[in-house]
């Protein structure tokens, strides 16, 4: 039996007034195929002095975002455990 999961990433590119460089969100959304979904955010700042190269805040906000989702994902399978289990459980990274 195979299942296949889906990851989602969307990201948003703003100035960033304050710092004058530009800042880059990622929101990823892992969708199981039970229909389950848990999301992950990550960002990126750009420094104004460096150069503008806009895939490397894309990279770094998406890795941010999938290592959260990836924490939210151990956190849902320890909780999912415990209850079976009937003791609290930590699963390491």
């Amino acid at each position: 039996m195979t299942h296949t999961w889906n990851v989602v990433v969307q990201l948003f590119d703003a100035d960033d007034v304050e710092t004058d460089g530009t800042e880059t969100t990622a929101h990823a959304v892992l969708t199981t195929s039970s229909g389950t979904s848990l999301e992950g955010h990550g960002r990126a700042r750009r420094n104004p002095d460096d150069p503008e190269v806009p895939e490397i805040g894309e990279e770094l906000a998406t890795a941010r975002a999938l290592r959260d989702l990836a924490d939210r994902l151990l956190k849902a399978t320890s909780a999912d455990i415990s209850e079976i289990e009937h003791h609290e459980i930590h699963l390491r990274r």
